[in-house]
């Protein structure tokens, strides 16, 4: 039986990311401990950790700054519902 892809869509995504989600993904994806993210952006390792579990707003001068290290546009880390695309490039 031939299958005709053409019939298909492709899977929408089930789970959106948080901000912090992403910013763990992002740093384990370039292989860095809290530690060596931090040594690379210049946010202390508490406030890291505290992003990536949700605890503590972003704002754009962390987004800035966390994009910077991460080498990728602040929207990716700001609005991660809408940048999935970008994020699966870094992967």
């Amino acid at each position: 039986m031939e299958i005709n892809k053409s019939n298909y869509k492709p899977a929408k995504p089930h789970t959106i990311l948080t901000t912090g989600e992403v910013i763990k993904m992002l740093r384990e994806l370039k292989g860095w401990t809290q530690e060596e993210l931090s040594k690379y952006c210049s946010i202390n390792a508490k406030n890291i950790s505290m992003l990536e579990n949700d605890k503590l707003e972003i704002g754009k001068k962390r987004a800035l700054q966390l994009a910077t290290a991460f080498d990728v546009h602040p929207a990716i880390i700001m609005f991660p519902e809408y940048e999935s695309k970008e994020i699966q490039k870094v992967a």
